[in-house]
């Protein structure tokens, strides 16, 4: 039951929204004795500033989660923002301080980031290449130059997107070299597929695998199936890969750091949970 001391942790978003982080959240915390719970909030754009700031006035909330079509406008509601989140142009997570200041935070890339690490791959000094430099691509760019890697290609059928987020991370990390305008894989160690393309069985691969080494780190976020069809096409060739999937179980550890709630392991946290 909540009470007025269990602190509340929103799930913001749209009111069609699939709310899955609760189902995720609540069982750990649960598990692990915290009084805190994740609530979902369906709000209409129309209406987000206004509940905004109306709701981190409430005295036991911790943050929110925030997901789509709030992301972006999130950036400029909050008194602070992440370098990762001023890279990826949108902050997926709010923290509410004791002084009354709001913090945004982005952990989509964070979650690849830490999902490529886990199994071993070390990113500093690499070269990645990021298709697809939207909601989702952009942070997971950021966060890999956050990791220390080298060289950046980026590419998006839009190329005013690719320049926009070259611009930004070359903004906060001068040391990175950035390059757009090229989906070719070859002479990467790790290339990402951060587009829908996967999501249906007869979608064309979104970078040609054949010239992909493999020796590369191949990287899905598409998360209607565990192995698409382009994750089959590299693991064909030897790559080792990481599915869409591990991005969500490995960016709540973060979350749950970012809002002070200690951490938990991936595997912790799909043994109780009850997402299907």
């Amino acid at each position: 039951m909540i009470s007025g001391k269990t602190t509340i942790i929103g799930h913001i978003g749209y009111p069609t929204f699939a709310f899955k982080a609760p189902l995720i959240y609540n069982p750990w915390f649960e598990h692990k004795g915290i009084d805190a719970v994740v609530v979902p909030m369906g709000v209409r754009s129309e209406h987000y500033e206004d509940f905004f700031r109306c709701a981190f006035s409430m005295t036991n909330i911790r943050g929110a989660l925030v997901t789509m079509p709030h992301k972006v406008t999130t950036t400029r509601l909050v008194d602070e923002l992440t370098p990762i989140a001023a890279v990826a142009g949108a902050a997926n997570a709010v923290l509410l301080r004791e002084d009354g200041r709001t913090v945004g935070d982005q952990f989509d890339g964070a979650g690849f980031v830490r999902g490529v690490q886990r199994k071993g791959f070390e990113l500093t000094g690499r070269r990645a290449l990021v298709v697809g430099n939207g909601g989702v691509g952009s942070p997971i760019a950021a966060s890999l130059a956050g990791a220390g890697v080298a060289h950046m290609g980026l590419f998006d059928p839009n190329a005013d997107a690719s320049h926009s987020l070259a611009a930004r991370l070359e903004e906060h990390f001068p040391k990175l070299e950035v390059v757009t305008g090229s989906k070719d894989p070859a002479g990467y160690d790790i290339v990402v597929n951060a587009t829908p393309l996967g999501m249906n069985d007869d979608d064309p691969l979104p970078m040609d695998v054949d010239r992909i080494d493999p020796s590369t780190f191949v990287g899905e976020v598409v998360m209607k199936q565990e192995i698409t069809p382009f994750l089959a096409a590299a693991q064909e060739r030897g790559c080792q890969i990481q599915v869409g999937s591990d991005m969500l179980f490995e960016m709540i550890p973060a979350y749950l750091e970012f809002f002070g709630f200690g951490t938990a392991t991936p595997d912790e946290l799909r043994a109780v949970s009850t997402l299907a």
